[in-house]
């Protein structure tokens, strides 16, 4: 029997000291070569063991063998310059130094495709691995070759299509589609963003998902999260479009957030991560609190269509705080699961 509400992650977990600096965003690596290679490998493993720990039931890598989750795609890609490098503003809300288009982009072999297989290797459950989507690719570099960002994310589209075809092979159940870019860009979103996707989808399988957060919980995001209101109603501008599209599974910000719960009715029959675990944050979630957004997202989404989630990546917290926050989000979810065989009226 399928086991109601399984829970899973939005993507990152801290990486271990010997492999990167802790508690520190898109850290360099300690290791070089064969010992990196190897390194992330066990990380990867020690991921995968705290996930099991914790009880989690679609696993990931944990985004151990990856610095940051667009870059490290980028640098595997033909026509993009890591040297020649700009600074632009990524999600009109920071600066940073990013690489630049410079010519036709194309992808000579697989990213992460032997990273997939490995962690298939190592357990028999549902995996889930995480690519970034085509606008918040092209959110993350400057384009000095096509001059158009929706030329530019229909051959991204095309390349992560390759790349996920070839992770669909190596035996992963769900592929995560990253694009906290549609939280921003609303007209992009519904006149080309959505029908990007579709194309990075196409022919796929497995189970897939889009994952459309408000950001790690660094300060340029939370300053931008108090500008906007005691609503936060960008969900709204790309539900609707979601809703009709093919994507499965719609993975959102819920806990601590001021997104109205209400919303979640405009992608009501697609199954929904819902965010449970408020990532901005060290203070670890009590089960209550975690079954209480829960209880509120079970007013729009069907039992048999909610999997419990993490708000975002958590790499930048420590591992001690992670697990603690894995344990909650478990422990909260088997409150609701509880009261839901027991055939209580959820309020």
């Amino acid at each position: 029997m399928k086991k109601l509400l399984p829970i899973s992650t939005a993507g990152s977990l801290p990486k271990p000291s010997w492999l990167a600096q802790p508690e520190t965003l898109w850290s360099p690596w300690k290791l070089q070569g064969d010992e990196l290679i190897e390194g992330k490998q066990d990380a990867l493993r020690l991921s995968l063991q705290d996930q099991q720990q914790a009880g989690i039931d679609i696993v990931s890598d944990g985004e151990q063998t990856r610095q940051h989750f667009v870059t490290t795609f980028l640098e595997h890609l033909n026509g993009v310059d890591f040297e020649k490098r700009k600074t632009i503003k990524i999600r009109n809300r920071y600066e940073a130094s990013v690489p630049t288009v410079v010519g036709a982009v194309s992808r000579q072999k697989p990213v992460f495709v032997e990273d997939a297989k490995f962690l298939r290797q190592q357990t028999k459950q549902p995996i889930k691995w995480a690519l970034p989507g085509p606008m918040t690719m092209i959110d993350t570099l400057y384009d000095d070759h096509y001059k158009s960002r929706e030329k530019l994310a229909w051959e991204f589209a095309k390349i992560l299509n390759q790349e996920a075809r070839e992770l669909e092979a190596a035996g992963v159940d769900i592929i995560q589609f990253d694009e906290p870019a549609f939280n921003v860009f609303f007209d992009e979103v519904n006149d080309w963003g959505v029908a990007c996707l579709e194309r990075a989808i196409e022919g796929l399988k497995c189970e897939t998902a889009v994952h459309i957060c408000y950001g790690y919980g660094i300060k340029a995001n939370t300053d931008w999260k108090k500008t906007l209101g005691s609503e936060w109603r960008q969900y709204e501008e790309a539900f609707p479009k979601l809703q009709k599209s093919t994507i499965d599974i719609i993975s959102l910000e819920c806990h601590n957030s001021h997104v109205p719960i209400e919303l979640l009715a405009l992608i009501r029959g697609k199954k929904v991560m819902v965010g449970a675990i408020d990532v901005a944050t060290d203070t670890i979630e009590t089960p209550e609190e975690v079954a209480k957004t829960l209880r509120e997202a079970l007013k729009y989404v069907d039992a048999d269509k909610l999997y419990p989630c993490t708000n975002c990546g958590m790499a930048p917290l420590s591992r001690k705080v992670a697990m603690g926050k894995l344990n909650a989000l478990n422990a909260g979810a088997e409150i609701v699961r509880r009261e839901l065989s027991n055939g209580n009226e959820l309020i």
